[in-house]
């Protein structure tokens, strides 16, 4: 590949996974959404008991659903941070890493994705994968699932 091919290999996959979190944010917000119209439209009955349990339980979803939309936005906002314009030939973020058999991403927190045909591992700088490879350069190996890989690639 070219540098300019893989300059935009990252930059598709970096869209691609903003879409994905886009996705995910759009997803909570509207379960957020119908868990609140739950909780609103729950009727009091003469059972006080159900009323309030019933209420209660809407409230949590929601509020399970509000912190999966914190999160998600969280990640949506580091990754929109991550530069693609540039070769990297030490891992950090923003890097593309292409092992014997195995590829990661280090950008957002998405796990294993297929792109392009390829199965690709879409990194948080945070995860401790991310920390085991951090300042890696081409030519070192890195264990992965039990498994020794030789980094053939980065960028």
């Amino acid at each position: 590949m070219t540098t300019r091919e893989k300059i935009d290999f990252k930059t598709r996959l970096k869209q691609h996974c903003i879409a994905v979190i886009e996705q995910r944010v759009a997803n909570a917000a509207a379960a957020m959404q119908q868990a609140q119209d739950a909780a609103n439209e729950e009727e009091k009955s003469s059972a006080g008991d159900k009323y309030e349990t019933s209420r209660a339980m809407n409230h949590l979803e929601k509020d399970m659903h509000a912190k999966q939309l914190q999160s998600n936005r969280q990640e949506l906002s580091l990754l929109s941070s991550v530069d693609c314009s540039r070769i990297y030939t030490t891992v950090t973020t923003g890097s593309m890493i292409v092992c014997e058999d195995v590829s990661f991403f280090i950008a957002a927190g998405l796990g294993k994705i297929l792109f392009e045909g390829k199965p690709i591992y879409i990194l948080s700088p945070a995860a401790p994968v991310s920390k085991l490879l951090l300042n890696k350069v081409r030519g070192d190996s890195v264990t992965f699932n039990g498994k020794v890989s030789l980094i053939k690639d980065m960028y």
